[in-house]
């Protein structure tokens, strides 16, 4: 009975050595960097071009989200200054010629437009004539729209590419997360051990593959409808500025058919009214 205490004893004894050794080596093979840089550099060569293109997408998204905010910020500020001096009263040629050595802005591109093709008529004589007048009211507005469609087509420019990146990014990190996991998969095969320090390192490089995924993609989705709200409003007030425009040199025209002033001085007036 004693012999058989004595060997069980020993048999626990030695299954708590085997448990304290196999504890002792999962804790020493459980070695790996978690952290970031460690992740990145211990991940498989195709992970890390999925990070490096998500961190580069994620960047490029940042520049052109602060060079948007930067830009429309500085274009509300001029419009106000230009609708202010537009209204004033000050005769709308001596304003034009102000505005042609202005920097490049929408809404004085659009009001050059409009005032070059009415100057143009109006050395023609065109404006002059009844019946030539509808003609040039539609050329001056074509004008205007032109200038518009150019500009908001050159103020949109990087909007694709943050769409795009919302869009794309969660998946793109998606896909180094199945490959991270299949990286898993494939070192439990290999070693033929389900333990943590087997599968950690591969979950958590597909774990961090998705959270770059949306560390592009959320900023990129927020922003670009913030940006698209914002350049909407801007191209109404450019419709709204070029109809208000338009609907004062057809009113000169008309005080012209009845044998009103014919200088640009009219134009101004009317402005101001």
């Amino acid at each position: 009975m004693s012999g058989n205490t004595e060997n069980l004893t020993a048999e626990a004894a030695g299954g708590l050595a085997a448990h304290t050794v196999g504890a002792e080596s999962i804790g020493e093979s459980f070695n790996g960097d978690l952290t970031i840089w460690g992740l990145f550099w211990q991940a498989d060569i195709l992970i890390k071009v999925v990070m490096i293109l998500l961190l580069s997408a994620s960047v490029w998204s940042w520049t052109i989200i602060f060079d948007k905010w930067r830009i429309l910020e500085k274009l509300n500020r001029r419009a106000l200054k230009f609708e202010d001096a537009f209204w004033s009263g000050e005769a709308l040629d001596k304003l034009y010629a102000r505005v042609k050595k202005s920097p490049e802005d929408p809404l004085l591109a659009t009001f050059s437009a409009g005032m070059e093709e009415w100057q143009n008529g109006v050395s023609a004589g065109i404006s002059a004539k009844e019946n030539l007048q509808v003609g040039l009211q539609q050329r001056i507005e074509r004008a205007m729209m032109v200038a518009i469609g150019k500009e908001m087509q050159r103020l949109e420019k990087g909007m694709t590419f943050l769409a795009s990146i919302g869009s794309t990014a969660p998946f793109i990190g998606l896909f180094g997360t199945v490959w991270g996991i299949m990286n898993s998969f494939s070192s439990i095969a290999a070693t033929n051990n389900t333990s943590l320090a087997v599968v950690a390192p591969g979950i958590a490089e597909a774990l961090f593959a998705t959270a770059l995924g949306l560390v592009a993609a959320i900023p990129a989705v927020i922003f670009y409808n913030i940006f698209t709200t914002n350049l909407n409003r801007y191209a109404d007030r450019l419709d709204t500025f070029s109809t208000e425009f338009s609907t004062i040199l057809s009113r000169h025209m008309d005080q012209q058919a009845l044998g009103g002033d014919t200088g640009n001085g009219k134009v101004a007036k009317l402005a101001a009214e």
